[in-house]
C-alpha cells in the first residue's frame, strides 16, 4: 500500500483525514497520523483498518525521521515554525511533503535540492493562503488567454460564524487559532496599491480604514487590509495592475469596536503584566485606565475613549463581561493579548452545536477590445459541526486533493511550490466542488476602486 504520513493533527486536520481514509481502498492508501494526543486522534480513525495512530514528538529527530523513512509522502500540519524541520528530513530522504503554511525563507532556500531530487515541497495550499490561489488564478490567466489587461485586483477571506450561530452583538467567534485574531494587523503596516498609488496603514489606524463588500444572500462585510499585499505582484503576475488589495472579512462594526482594544493596548504581546495571575477582569481593565479615586472603570473607560452609553460598541464591551471582578485572569506573566485572549474565549468559543462560515471574494478588473470590464467571484462554505468546521474543509480537502495528485503524478513539477499553476489549480479546483466548495463567478459594470468616482 501507498504509504501518507501526516505529522500533527489539530483542528483543521478532520477533513484530510476524512478524504484520505474514504478513498484508502480504491486508492491502495494507508495513512499513519503521528501526533502527541493519541487518544483524540484514535477516537477520528475510529479503528480504520488503513489507519494507524503514532506517538511522535516531532522534537525528537530520531524518531521523526524514522516515521518519515516509512512513508511515500508526509503532511505536516504542524505549526507553521516547525514545517521546516520536517522539510530538511523530508529532502534529505527524497519524499514529498505537502503544508498548508506560508512560504518561509527557509523553506524557500530548500527549493534547489528539492529539483535536483525531483521533489515537491507544496505550500500554501490550504485556504488563505491556497484556495485564494487556485481560485484567483483560474480567473485571471482565463482573462489573459482572451488578451485581457488585468488593472484591478482584490481579494479578501474570512473566518466567521455562520448566520444560524450567530447570536452575539460582535456577530463572531473564533473559528481559527484565537491568538491570531487578538495579534491580527501587528508586525508591520499595510502596505497595498490603489488607482496606481501606493498606500500604507499602521496598526494603530489598521481597524478604522475599513471596506464594505457586497455578497448576495449573505448580507454586507467589512474588511481591513492584510499586512502586505504587495507581496503575490509579481508572482500573481501583476506588475502592472492599478489597484491590488488583500485583506481580511469580518462583519459590519467589528472593526470599529475592535479597534478599542487596540487604542487601550490590550492586545500588546511584547511585556508581561505583574501579578497577572490574581487579577480580574475589572482589574485588567483597569491597568490601561487613569486612576480616579471616584470615577468607575466604566466611567473612565467611556470619558477616555469618547464611548456614549447608547453606543452599540458600548454594549458589545459590556457583553464580554470585561468589567467582572470576580472573574480571575489566573494566568501567570501574561501578555495583555494573552489575557485579552482568555476573556475572549469565554464568550466567542464555538459551542456543540455552532457552525462556522468561510467567506472568500474577489474582485477582478480587466481591459479587453478597449473596454474595461469586472469580475466578482464569491466562496461561502458553512460548517457542519465543531469538528467537522467549514475551516477545517476549506484547509484540509485542499492538502489531501494534493496529495493524493502528487502521489497519483498529476503534478509533477518539482521544487518548493505553492499552487499557482494550471497543473494544479484545475484539478484540485475541480475535485472541491464535488464538496461544495465553489466559486461563484458574475460579470458587473468595472467600477474602479471607488465606484463613487464612476
Amino acid at each position: 500500500m501507498r504509504k501518507i504520513l501526516i505529522i500533527g493533527f489539530g483542528k483543521s486536520a478532520s477533513y484530510l483525514l476524512k478524504y484520505l481514509l474514504d478513498k484508502s481502498d480504491s486508492e491502495n492508501l494507508f495513512i499513519t497520523v503521528g501526533d502527541l494526543n493519541v487518544q483524540y486522534t484514535q477516537s477520528m480513525i475510529n479503528n480504520h483498518k488503513n489507519a494507524k495512530v503514532l506517538k511522535l514528538d516531532v522534537f525528537d529527530e530520531l524518531a521523526t525521521t524514522e516515521a518519515i523513512n516509512n512513508a511515500d509522502i508526509v503532511v505536516s500540519m504542524l505549526p507553521a515554525r516547525l514545517h521546516i524541520g520536517v522539510a530538511k528530513i523530508c529532502v534529505s530522504l527524497k519524499k514529498h511533503m505537502v503544508t498548508a503554511s506560508y512560504i518561509s525563507k527557509e523553506m524557500q532556500d530548500l527549493n534547489e535540492e528539492a529539483k535536483a531530487n525531483g521533489l515537491i515541497l507544496m505550500n500554501e495550499i490550504g485556504v488563505d493562503p491556497g484556495i485564494d490561489h487556485m481560485s484567483a488564478m483560474k480567473v485571471l490567466n482565463s482573462i489573459r488567454a482572451q488578451g485581457g489587461k488585468i488593472i484591478l485586483f482584490e481579494s479578501f477571506t474570512g473566518g466567521l460564524v455562520a448566520p444560524e450561530s450567530d447570536n452575539n452583538l460582535w456577530n463572531y467567534k473564533f473559528t481559527w487559532n484565537p491568538r491570531n485574531v487578538v495579534t491580527a494587523g501587528q508586525g508591520g503596516t499595510a502596505k497595498f496599491l490603489q488607482e496606481g498609488t501606493y498606500k500604507y496603514i499602521p496598526y494603530h489606524r489598521l481597524f478604522r480604514r475599513t471596506e464594505f463588500l457586497e455578497i448576495d444572500t449573505y448580507g454586507r462585510f467589512e474588511v481591513y487590509a492584510n499586512r502586505d499585499s504587495l507581496k503575490y505582484q509579481n508572482i500573481y503576475g501583476l506588475d502592472d495592475v492599478k489597484t491590488l488589495y488583500r485583506g481580511t472579512i469580518r462583519r459590519v462594526g467589528f472593526s470599529r469596536a475592535w479597534n478599542i482594544f487596540v487604542m487601550l493596548g490590550m492586545t500588546d504581546d511584547s511585556y508581561t503584566i505583574d501579578d497577572s495571575e490574581n487579577m480580574s477582569y475589572r482589574d485588567f481593565i483597569n491597568a490601561f485606565l487613569p486612576y480616579s479615586h471616584s470615577d468607575s472603570v466604566e466611567l473612565k473607560l467611556r470619558h477616555q475613549l469618547k464611548i456614549d452609553q447608547d453606543d452599540i460598541v458600548w454594549s458589545k464591551l459590556i457583553e464580554l463581561d470585561l468589567f467582572n471582578a470576580n472573574k480571575r485572569v489566573e494566568l501567570k506573566k501574561a501578555t495583555p493579548a494573552q489575557i485579552l485572549q482568555k476573556i475572549l474565549m469565554d464568550s466567542w468559543t464555538l459551542s456543540e452545536k455552532d457552525k462556522d462560515m468561510i467567506v472568500m471574494y474577489h474582485k477582478i478588473g480587466y481591459e479587453l477590445g478597449g473596454k474595461k470590464h469586472q469580475i466578482d467571484a464569491n466562496m461561502v462554505v458553512i460548517g457542519e459541526d465543531q469538528t467537522y468546521t467549514a475551516m477545517a474543509k476549506t484547509v484540509g480537502l485542499p492538502v489531501a486533493i494534493a496529495t493524493l495528485a502528487i502521489l497519483n503524478k498529476k503534478i509533477t513539477t518539482p521544487g518548493v511550490q505553492i499552487p499557482i499553476t494550471s497543473e494544479i489549480y484545475n484539478p484540485i479546483l475541480k475535485e472541491l466542488q464535488n464538496h461544495g466548495i465553489i466559486f461563484h463567478e458574475k460579470n458587473t459594470p468595472y467600477l474602479g476602486y471607488n465606484p463613487l468616482n464612476n
